[in-house]
């Protein structure tokens, strides 16, 4: 056969060949595009109801969070005003007039007016929306801290809770390629971030066969970071569960305890006006013995800890680098104290009832 005819065969084939490559690789570019699509699409919708979920959540952490510093902040102005009038009425009379209260329920209310007092100094420039929701995470774990250490709590939520919350806000908000405030270490761990940050974008490479192969292994990613947000979105959602059933109690209780505020405050107000110490007499000793009744109530709930603490062989809680270490379940997550929230929301119930 003449070499120009073999020639020419050769490159009809060749052109066969390269028309089947050309007709494959525009078939797996089709594949890959399709394929990112469709994964690009299931993530964002799952990662939006994600964010919805988180923005709840974080929204009924601040809420409690803020409840809990006001709280916090009445305590000690309570104190301060029933220990000034206390005096006043001792001046006046010529036997010693004392509260007849247990001396290691009001130590515990000092304590929690004492940390809140210093957390919101040690977050002033954080936020406090941040600064809120952290308190609401953390305040309760480092109040077991403080009591199962024996550190003063005002002296543990200087620097821990100081750290904590900045280990918590520092995640930055989820827009930011961060967890967000409720999506912080103490809520869902570390477990859902890594995949979430591995879909760093939907490009792909441009040769057809790499496309595909890329765009197979982003599905399985988005299938991966898919799962975990539907476990950090469970987590959340239980976690707002109980947040709100605290806050809610917190709320009731603290509206009583505002009634026996707002009377000392107003006897106050009628001490420096020019009235006689004296004829508030029994009423002044019975507002301050309730006030501090219901004090101690809301003291048990909010020093209840959100999360369960790890414990060590002792049963002394586990601190680290001034954080306190949290118990995680099988898929990573930080364990909700469900058993103990539980009892102390119906212990507040009782007491209250008992009380009244």
């Amino acid at each position: 056969m003449p070499l120009p005819f073999i020639l020419a065969g050769a490159a009809i084939a060749a052109a066969g060949f390269g028309a089947k490559k050309g007709y494959d690789g525009y078939q797996d570019k089709s594949l890959a595009n399709e394929i990112l699509e469709s994964a690009k699409s299931d993530y964002d919708n799952d990662k939006k109801s994600f964010d919805q979920d988180n923005e709840r959540t974080t929204k009924s952490l601040t809420q409690l969070g803020e409840l809990q510093l006001k709280v916090g902040k009445d305590f000690k102005e309570f104190r301060t005003i029933a220990d000034k009038l206390l005096e006043k009425l001792n001046q006046s009379n010529t036997k010693d007039i004392t509260i007849d209260f247990p001396q290691h329920k009001l130590n515990k209310i000092d304590g929690l007016a004492l940390s809140t007092t210093a957390y919101l100094g040690k977050v002033a420039g954080a936020g406090i929306g941040g600064a809120a929701a952290a308190y609401a995470v953390y305040g309760g774990v480092m109040a077991l801290a403080a009591a199962s250490t024996g550190t003063p709590i005002a002296a543990l939520s200087g620097a821990a809770a100081y750290n904590a919350t900045m280990a918590a806000i520092g995640g930055g908000s989820l827009a930011a390629g961060g967890f967000g405030m409720a999506g912080g270490a103490m809520v869902l761990g570390g477990v859902v971030a890594a995949p979430i940050m591995a879909i760093a974008g939907w490009a792909f490479a441009a040769h057809a066969e790499e496309a595909l192969s890329d765009a197979r292994k982003t599905r399985d990613e988005v299938d991966n970071a898919i799962a975990k947000m539907i476990v950090g979105r469970k987590q959340l959602n239980k976690t707002r569960d109980y947040v709100d059933q605290i806050k809610i109690e917190t709320q009731r209780i603290y509206s009583v305890f505002l009634t026996y505020f707002d009377n000392l405050k107003e006897m106050d107000r009628r001490l420096k006006a020019g009235a006689n110490i004296d004829t508030f007499g029994d009423d002044l000793i019975q507002i301050i013995q309730n006030g501090y009744q219901v004090a101690a109530i809301l003291t048990d709930i909010i020093t209840t800890p959100l999360f369960k603490p790890k414990n060590d062989k002792y049963g002394k809680v586990i601190i680290t680098d001034n954080v306190v270490e949290i118990e995680t379940d099988k898929d990573g997550m930080q364990v909700i104290n469900d058993s103990a929230i539980n009892d102390a929301l119906t212990k507040a119930k009782f007491d209250l009832e008992q009380f009244n």
